[in-house]
């Protein structure tokens, strides 16, 4: 048993509730605030003691999105899911490496879920998304204190001498003789570019003002163009409206270019709106007859249509993914639905963590070692959640940049760790120092709330 596996630690849950400076329209949904869940967890190993810090934006409208459970109750139970997943590890064997403990728990975390389903009269179950999400801030506080109690990098502690055994036991037989260690780096990428969000009600420029925020925040995407020298962009679409979406990319590219020089990176994102990739090949071929500078600049495609493609095996991407990478976000909750998603012709996975730090690293690892297409976003992420987010992208080999858009809607989450981590959140050069997040544990030290 290494001296750095934990023996035993404490968790314990608290929440902070931000509202948008301006509402974010995703997936036909409008968001204007957001409840931030944080763990602290206390732990022992032979190598010390430590407290772990884990957070995360609950985004119940992305993770639960059925229109016949109101928003309130989601969020309540996705909270009331946490505090008992949370409780369960105080009865579990605490002992050994984080990735090993958090594996335990998965089927206990079914159940806990199946049976508040059950207590709430919730027809139709808690999505597995939501779930993923209740217990994304207890994964990372868990892996944070680990880190954190042996000083050094959460990530240094993924080696052999740390996590004896392949990962066959996670991943199958397939990945017999294959160690975690060969695939997520120990050390983080010095900066990485970032994606800004440019949602379907965000004004582009100054005529597309109607109601001025004036707290000093840019108001358009040209403002936040030079103010942070953006070279990123992943543009919300509407998935059921061509002429609309067509229009929208367009106009962000013309922004673009007149408001900065050089190579434009974007991302396209229907969240699930499309009824088939036959609309995806339309837009581009649209795009292409009406602006085609701007196909070069398309980076990726995500998530198409339906996350249940298990279900509709009718929703193939064969065909856009001749023209461009395209991957699966909300359909991602496991390697069963990654192997379906790759067999109706998707290229690759995005990466959250919001779907749980230990979910992140054995997916993460799958797409390095089957070379998919890789790329890590956000949940509209603050504080620590973003800075965690930011840590995972800089250790997946082939992340090319992170997403970070919750100093767009939601500055305030992010006020108490401006100190130390001020050039992740006012954004220079288009890029984020992730070089800092080098540990220990997941980079990012301890919540301000606790010095003050």
């Amino acid at each position: 048993m290494p001296n750095t596996d934990l023996r035993q630690f404490d968790l314990q849950l608290r929440t902070e509730t931000y509202q948008y400076r301006t509402p974010m329209k995703f997936g036909g949904r409008v968001v204007t605030d957001v409840t931030v869940l944080s763990a602290d967890c206390e732990a022992a190993s032979d190598a010390g003691q430590a407290r772990g810090i884990g957070s995360m934006t609950m985004g119940v409208a992305w993770a639960w999105p059925d229109p016949n459970v109101d928003g309130d109750t989601k969020l309540s139970v996705v909270i009331e899911l946490a505090q008992r997943i949370a409780k369960s590890y105080t009865s579990a064997d605490q002992s050994g490496h984080p990735l090993l403990i958090c594996h335990r728990q998965n089927e206990v975390r079914e159940k806990i879920a199946s049976d508040l389903a059950t207590e709430r009269g919730i027809k139709g179950g808690i999505p597995e998304l939501a779930v993923l999400l209740a217990a994304s801030p207890i994964e990372a506080a868990i892996f944070d204190a680990h880190g954190k109690a042996a000083g050094v990098s959460s990530y240094e502690l993924l080696s052999r001498e740390h996590l004896p055994g392949d990962l066959s036991p996670f991943l199958g037989d397939d990945y017999q003789g294959v160690y975690l260690d060969e695939l997520i780096s120990k050390t983080p990428t010095e900066s990485l570019p970032l994606y800004h969000l440019v949602g379907a009600l965000d004004p582009l420029t100054d005529d597309d003002v109607t109601e001025p925020v004036n707290d000093g925040l840019p108001e358009t995407l040209t403002q936040w163009i030079e103010r942070n020298d953006l070279t990123h962009l992943k543009i919300k679409l509407n998935g059921d409206d061509l002429d609309w979406d067509v229009d929208r990319v367009r106009r962000i590219y013309q922004t673009a270019i007149a408001s900065r020089s050089g190579e434009w990176a974007f991302s396209l994102d229907f969240n699930e709106r499309c009824d088939d990739e036959a609309y995806v090949l339309s837009l581009l071929e649209q795009l292409e007859a009406k602006q085609p500078a701007a196909m070069p600049c398309i980076a990726y495609i995500e998530q198409p249509t339906h996350r249940d493609l298990e279900s509709h095996p009718e929703l193939t991407m064969h065909e856009v993914a001749k023209k461009l990478p395209v991957v699966i976000d909300e359909s991602l909750t496991d390697l069963r639905s990654l192997r379906t998603a790759v067999d109706q012709g998707y290229s690759g996975i995005a990466l959250k963590a919001c779907k749980g730090h230990a979910e992140a690293l054995l997916l993460g690892a799958v797409a390095v070692h089957e070379n998919l297409f890789l790329c890590v976003q956000d949940l509209t992420c603050v504080g620590a959640s973003l800075l965690h987010s930011a840590s995972l992208a800089a250790h997946i080999p082939g992340v090319t940049a992170v997403e970070s858009n919750g100093r767009q809607y939601s500055p305030g989450g992010n006020e108490r760790w401006m100190k130390d981590f001020g050039d992740f959140f006012e954004i220079r050069g288009g890029r984020i120092p992730t070089g800092q997040l080098a540990g220990p544990g997941l980079g990012y030290g301890d919540d301000p709330i606790f010095q003050s």
